[in-house]
C-alpha cells in the first residue's frame, strides 16, 4: 500500500512538470507500474455474491364467462389450470459485503426484498445460507447474518464516507451480470446526490467506476482499502453502465448495521419541525449569498426543534459542523446519527448565526395508531384507517407533523375503492365536522347519514367528494 501511494505521489509530481514542459515518457520503474492490486487483495475477499430466491404466486385467470354452467360444462376441466393461481420460482442476484467476523453481510434491500432464500458466496466459493437480520427499503440496505460462518471470514474495513471528495479514485466490486467478481476503478464524480429517487433518505456517492446489474450490494472502496459506499443504483436507459453509479454512504449502513446487530428497530431522530428548501428568490430575498438549508415553517410544541429554541424563519445550515444543502440532506445527516444523546444544529435567524444542542429522540407514536375498518353502508366501506403521528409518518416515509386519520388500506373492488380511496388519503372532514382520531369515524359509521360530502386530503391537496 506503501509503494501504491508513492507511486501515485510520484505520477502527481510528474504531471506538474508536464504544464512547463513537453509531454516526456515515464522515466521510472514506479511510474510504469502502477497498480490496484495491493487495495484489491485487501478488500476483494470481504466482498460476496448474493443469490436470492423466492416464490411469486399469480392469480388465474378471472372472468364471469368462466361460472357459466354451459361453459364449465364442455370445458370445466381444461378450465381448473387456468383458474388456478400459478406459483413460479424466481432467482435475483446481487453482491454484499462481509462486515464482522461473526458473519454478518450488508447487502441492498431490493436484492434479497421478499426472499424465501438466500446463499452467500464467497470470492473462494465457499457457500453459506443466509438469514435477514434487518432490511430497510428506506435506506435500500439490508443485514444478513451467515449460517453457521466459519471463524476465518475475510471482514472489510468500514470507512469515513465524509472524509471523501470529488475526484477522490475509488473502486466498484461486486459481481455484475453474474459473470463473477469483477473489480472497476473511477473516480468520485459528485457527492451528497439528493434527486436520485432511489429510496427515501438519499444522500448518495455518485462515481464513474463501471456499475451494473448485480453490483447492487456490493462495496465502493477508497485506496486505503476501506469500504466507503454501498453500491445501489445506476442511472441508464438500457440496464448497463453509462458511467454514473450511486451509492449509499457507508456512514449510513453503519448506523443500519449497529440496529441490525443489536437487535433493536432501525429508528431516525424526530424533526419536530415542518420545513421546505431554500430557493433562489428566498435566498435573495433574505440576503443570503446563494440557496442553502431548510427554512422553518412550523414547529411541533414539546418536539426537539421546540426544546432547541427554534422558530418559524429560522433557517437550519448544519448539523455537528456539516453544511445542510436542503431537505434531503438535513434527513440524512440525522439519520447517520440515530437515536439517542445530541446534535449541534446550526441555524440562521435574522442572519445572524446560531446554534443550538438538537436531542435525537425516536419519533413518538402519539396518538395511537387505532386502526379502524369501515363497515356497513358508507363511502368508506372496506378500507382500514389510522391515526397518523409522528411515528406512523415515519414508517410511512412522510412528514413527520402530518397528524389525521389516514387510509392505509384500501382492498380492490371494495366499496371504499369505488368511491375513489386510495391508500394515503387523509380524511379530513365529513358532512362539514372534523375527523381528527378513528374514534371520531367510528362513532360516525356507527349512524351513517344518508348523504355524505367528505374531504380528503391528498398529496397536500383537498378533494371534495359527494356521495348520496
Amino acid at each position: 500500500m506503501k509503494q501504491l501511494l508513492a507511486a501515485l505521489l510520484i505520477a502527481t509530481a510528474s504531471l506538474g512538470s508536464v504544464a512547463a514542459a513537453a509531454q516526456t515518457v515515464p522515466d521510472s520503474r514506479a511510474q510504469i507500474d502502477l497498480s490496484f492490486a495491493p487495495v484489491v487483495k485487501q478488500a476483494a475477499p470481504a466482498v460476496v455474491n448474493i443469490y436470492a430466491e423466492k416464490t411469486v404466486e399469480r392469480p388465474g385467470l378471472q372472468s364471469p364467462l368462466l361460472n357459466d354452467p354451459l361453459i364449465q360444462r364442455f370445458f370445466g376441466d381444461a378450465l381448473k389450470g387456468l383458474t388456478q393461481p400459478r406459483r413460479r420460482v424466481e432467482n435475483s442476484l446481487g453482491s454484499g459485503v462481509i462486515v464482522s467476523g461473526d458473519g454478518v453481510v450488508v447487502t441492498n434491500h431490493h436484492v434479497i426484498q421478499q426472499a424465501d432464500q438466500i446463499q452467500v458466496v464467497l470470492s473462494d466459493r465457499r457457500s453459506f445460507d443466509a438469514e435477514i437480520l434487518v432490511s430497510d427499503e428506506r435506506t435500500d440496505i439490508a443485514v444478513l447474518r451467515l449460517s453457521d460462518p466459519d471463524p476465518d471470514l475475510p471482514v472489510a474495513t468500514l470507512g469515513q464516507s465524509d472524509a471523501l471528495e470529488v475526484g477522490d479514485l475509488v473502486l466498484a466490486i461486486g459481481n455484475p451480470f453474474g459473470v463473477g467478481q469483477t473489480v472497476t476503478s473511477g473516480i468520485v464524480s459528485a457527492l451528497a446526490r439528493t434527486s436520485v429517487g432511489v429510496t427515501d433518505i438519499q444522500s448518495f456517492i455518485q462515481t464513474d467506476a463501471a456499475i451494473n446489474p448485480g453490483n447492487s450490494g456490493g462495496a465502493l472502496v477508497a485506496l486505503d482499502g476501506t469500504v466507503v459506499g454501498i453500491n445501489t443504483a445506476i442511472f441508464s436507459k438500457t440496464g448497463a453502465s453509462n458511467g454514473i453509479g450511486f451509492a449509499v454512504p457507508v456512514d449510513m449502513a453503519r448506523t443500519i448495521v449497529a440496529a441490525a446487530v443489536e437487535g433493536r428497530p432501525v429508528e431516525r431522530p424526530w424533526l419536530g419541525f415542518a420545513g421546505r428548501d431554500v430557493d433562489p428568490d428566498m435566498a435573495e430575498a433574505l440576503g443570503m449569498p446563494a440557496p442553502r438549508g431548510v427554512i422553518v415553517e412550523g414547529v411541533t410544541d414539546g418536539g426537539p426543534a421546540d426544546r432547541a429554541g427554534l422558530e418559524p424563519g429560522d433557517i437550519v445550515v448544519s448539523i455537528d459542523g456539516r453544511e445542510i444543502v436542503d431537505a434531503q440532506s438535513l434527513r440524512f445527516r440525522l439519520a447517520t446519527r440515530g437515536v439517542g444523546g445530541s446534535a449541534e444544529l446550526g441555524y440562521l435567524r435574522d442572519g445572524t448565526a446560531r446554534a443550538a444542542d438538537f436531542a435525537l429522540i425516536a419519533p413518538p407514536e402519539e396518538p395511537p395508531r387505532d386502526p379502524v375498518t369501515v363497515q356497513g353502508r358508507t363511502p368508506m366501506t372496506g378500507a382500514t384507517f389510522l391515526n397518523l403521528s409522528p411515528a406512523v409518518a415515519d414508517e410511512l416515509g412522510l412528514p413527520t407533523d402530518l397528524f389525521g386519520v389516514m387510509a392505509v388500506e384500501v382492498p380492490r373492488g371494495s366499496v371504499a375503492a369505488r368511491t375513489g380511496f386510495r391508500p394515503g388519503d387523509i380524511l379530513r372532514t365529513v358532512n362539514g365536522r372534523a375527523i381528527e382520531r378513528t374514534e371520531d369515524l367510528r362513532r360516525l359509521t356507527a349512524n351513517p347519514p344518508t348523504e355524505w360530502r367528505l374531504e380528503v386530503e391528498r398529496d397536500g391537496e383537498r378533494l371534495s367528494v359527494a356521495v348520496r
